[in-house]
């Protein structure tokens, strides 16, 4: 306890760091507060029905990416996933079309003209998935709608309200990244999602605790299996191979250098929570659709809408394993890693520097990242094997997967990054033994 009384007091003491906090917190208080205001023309009191709607299946992992808005119809109802889905759409065409290549070998100019397609484009998604929401509005709670708006100016007007409000949204994340800590987008989603854990907690207790519910007992169990998993997700976030690199010995003068040996630690995990966040947005697609769709006993929407469903999660774990190699590739570079060896004198044993260097880094990448991309797709589907299981819906959607993975790489992250600007400043760090590894989200998304 006095060792973690005195590092709350460092944190305070760092001007910058403790500017970076507060600026953060209050960020995310607007976003909090923003998630509570309702969408003009509708009535707050008469949205029960649609708010117990919007609490399953897929919308229900819609919800609680954003924080609860979806259900409560507010201006913030579509969170941040249609910046998501325009990131994935903006780095799949970093890829696929020359273009955008050359912008992103442009450095900070070329940056920023991608950012601003991101941004359009996010503008696009957010148009039509608002369209979609005005429709289940109307289907699922039209009677929570003021008839003096009118059809039209209805739709017209939420869909602004909501396009704007994502924006808005993203905007936060972004000053959360330049003027806080830790990466904004990340840090949003999982306010959302942590906001909901202790109502979750509270369900799932009464619902055990009542009659034929399983008892105490079961309630006990389960919160021992989301410890172990939560356990198990941290060992994936922070686990790492080290590559043993010897360095040649130089003398200047009357110096030596090199003749040292160090590690290049390779995450099994490198991609971080973004195979996730991918994913679920790619999944968000469909549902999306769903929302046009007038007949709901067609075998796709059966599929899409239900995410204790076989094949639902099949498709997801396939492409969680998908975006996991294809993010790893997106961000990790083995030429670039054995160049900078060469140049600096460094080689690994056993392996000629040059282009044998980056294929021996990148043969043990892809061994590394299969297991790890394994075990994230299982971690992916486990809230709908919680569901299936019966247990509370609400509880399910943390008991792995999706929610529980992005909670733990942000905070870890988040961590990470107080723990770099304390030991910059020569405090300690934030555990008196060993030290938070690396970053488990990347600032470009």
């Amino acid at each position: 306890m006095k060792k973690f009384i005195e590092t709350i007091k460092n944190i305070w003491s760092i001007e910058d760091l403790r500017s970076r906090i507060l600026t953060t917190l209050l960020l995310v208080l607007i976003y909090r507060v923003g998630s509570y205001i309702v969408l003009p023309g509708i009535d707050a009191n008469l949205l029960k029905q649609f708010s117990e709607k919007s609490n399953q299946g897929i919308l229900g992992l819609f919800n609680m990416f954003a924080g609860g808005s979806f259900s409560r119809a507010s201006i913030f109802a579509l969170g941040i996933m249609p910046f998501i889905s325009a990131s994935i759409a903006i780095q799949l065409l970093t890829i696929a079309v020359p273009y955008f290549q050359k912008l992103q070998k442009e450095g900070e100019s070329g940056r920023k003209k991608i950012n601003q397609f991101t941004r359009i484009l996010t503008v696009v998604v957010t148009g039509f998935q608002a369209s979609a929401y005005v429709a289940f509005l109307r289907g699922q709670s039209s009677g929570a709608i003021i008839p003096e708006y009118g059809t039209f100016f209805f739709w017209l007007t939420t869909t602004v309200v909501l396009t704007a409000g994502t924006l808005f949204v993203m905007w936060l994340g972004e000053k959360i990244t330049d003027k806080g800590i830790g990466n904004g987008t990340s840090i949003i989603i999982m306010v959302g999602i942590l906001a909901r854990l202790p109502q979750a907690l509270i369900q799932e207790f009464t619902s055990r605790t009542a009659e034929a519910g399983g008892g105490l007992l079961v309630f006990l169990i389960e919160l021992a299996v989301f410890i172990f998993i939560t356990i198990g997700l941290i060992l994936l976030v922070q686990g790492t191979r080290k590559v043993p690199v010897n360095y040649a010995k130089r003398i200047v003068g009357n110096k030596q250098y090199g003749g040292v040996r160090q590690f290049i630690p390779l995450k099994v995990n490198a991609a971080g929570v973004m195979p996730i966040i991918f994913a679920q947005a790619i999944m968000f697609i469909p549902a999306t659709a769903i929302g046009f769709a007038t007949d709901s006993s067609s075998e796709f929407i059966r599929i899409f809408s239900d995410h204790t469903n076989g094949w639902y999660n099949l498709i997801y774990a396939v492409l969680v394993i998908v975006f996991t190699y294809f993010y790893t590739a997106l961000i990790f570079n083995p030429t670039q890693m054995a160049d900078e060896m060469k140049r600096n004198n460094g080689f690994i044993p056993g392996v000629k520097p040059g282009t044998a260097t980056a294929d021996y880094i990148g043969a043990v990448m892809d061994r590394i990242t299969l297991p790890g991309a394994f075990f994230l797709a299982m971690v992916g589907i486990l809230p709908g094997v919680a569901a299936a299981v019966h247990i509370n819906s609400n509880f399910a959607t943390f008991f792995g997967g999706t929610s529980l993975l992005i909670m733990v790489g942000v905070i870890l992250d988040t961590l990470q990054q107080i723990e770099s600007q304390l030991l910059m400043r020569h405090y300690d760090g934030l555990m008196s033994t060993g030290r938070i590894k690396g970053r488990t989200a990347p600032a470009n998304v």
